[in-house]
């Protein structure tokens, strides 16, 4: 695609368009509604700019083959909804432990199991969250435009690769099939990061030894003549596993704090009509679309209540909800789940501040008249 294209993209679409930009070269994935577009896409550009696309036998299969591309030295991206999200959480897993960078995308759908496939769902913030096991960080980034998805796809390969971890990208199913006009950025205001590189010799090489204040470690890509051993089990800087206590103790501690004490640089979030606001709604995705439109109403009646908007899904915006729950009467959160996120909200906000909710959970979008009406009946 040529520089400053505009065009009427669907998000599906924009999320690949965006992960080429920001250097996707490799895909695996099992086809999965309402994704698909995305492994349809990529099966299509990838081979044009001499990159790779692979169906998998199954969603499992899928994530293993983004790890070892990923170490390969290939940006890697697969892409599900939520059952098939549910089989990768091992790989996630692995990947944490292992720190290997890769982006996994999920369009969510309503559940349990094969639940909606075709209609709008927002019941995996918890499953990115904690869905794979042990004490773990995570980033998980949640665009509520198709623009966005394109910049936020690219971001989620930046995350990655700079902090040597997986990255999940949540969508939303009217937005990942929504046709919006989306100008493509030049090549220039893009940036793209890419992973820290070993500037040793192969054979002094320790795959896992930090620097002094730095959290991440340097690495080097298979093939290039540093040999090293990944596992998911606990390991030293030499990768090979060990079941010294002290040693797993700082492993773990590193794994979560790479991303924990750098929360300053991802978080982002959008807050609209809050300065003045008395009351304030959390939403994301495509409900904060609604919300907008019902503030856009809610202000013209009076009421002085605006939007707080999470992109960074997970590590959540403690300190900014904090401190918005010191200056607001009331916080409702919105969402097309029984009450994932008003959980985190009320634990972080509800000291100071009255939280409420408002949910669904049938598949179908949650309008600005009924958020209207929501908040007036209080």
């Amino acid at each position: 695609m040529s520089e400053n294209t505009v065009k009427l993209m669907q998000g599906n679409e924009a999320c690949v368009e965006g992960a080429i930009a920001a250097g996707m070269r490799f895909y695996a994935g099992y086809p999965i509604t309402p994704s698909t577009e995305i492994a349809e896409l990529s099966a299509e550009k990838l081979p044009r700019i001499g990159g790779k696309f692979i169906q998998m036998e199954d969603e499992i299969a899928s994530i293993s083959a983004i790890i070892g591309a990923s170490l390969a030295g290939k940006k890697s991206m697969t892409a599900t909804s939520g059952p098939g999200f549910s089989l990768k959480q091992e790989g996630i897993g692995y990947a944490v432990m292992a720190e290997i960078p890769c982006v996994i995308v999920n369009v969510q759908r309503g559940g349990p199991s094969t639940g909606l496939p075709t209609s709008p769902a927002q019941g995996d913030i918890m499953q990115a969250r904690w869905g794979t096991h042990g004490d773990h960080s995570i980033i998980a980034l949640y665009p509520s435009t198709v623009r966005e998805i394109y910049d936020t796809t690219i971001k989620a390969f930046n995350f990655a690769e700079k902090y040597r971890t997986p990255v999940i990208l949540l969508m939303d199913e009217v937005i990942a099939h929504m046709r919006e006009k989306v100008k493509i950025p030049d090549k220039d205001e893009i940036t793209v990061i890419n992973r820290k590189k070993p500037n040793i010799k192969p054979d002094e090489y320790l795959p896992y030894k930090v620097e002094e204040n730095d959290f991440v470690p340097a690495m080097a890509n298979f093939g290039e003549g540093y040999r090293y051993h990944v596992t998911g089990l606990v390991h030293d800087e030499t990768g090979f596993p060990t079941s010294n206590h002290h040693i797993a103790e700082n492993l773990v501690n590193r794994l979560v704090n790479k991303i924990e004490d750098n929360i300053e640089d991802i978080v982002e979030y959008e807050e609209y009509q809050s300065k003045d606001a008395e009351e304030i709604i959390v939403a994301y995705g495509a409900t904060a679309r609604s919300v907008k439109s019902a503030i856009d109403v809610l202000r013209k009646e009076g009421i002085k209540i605006g939007l707080f908007r999470p992109i960074t899904i997970w590590p959540i915006a403690e300190k900014q909800l904090k401190e918005i729950s010191k200056k607001v009467n009331k916080i409702t959160v919105i969402e097309m789940n029984m009450g994932q996120y008003f959980n985190e909200v009320d634990r972080i906000a509800g000291k100071d501040t009255k939280v409420n909710k408002y949910n669904r959970v049938n598949g179908e979008l949650i309008t600005p008249e009924e958020i209207v009406s929501f908040i007036k009946e209080g």
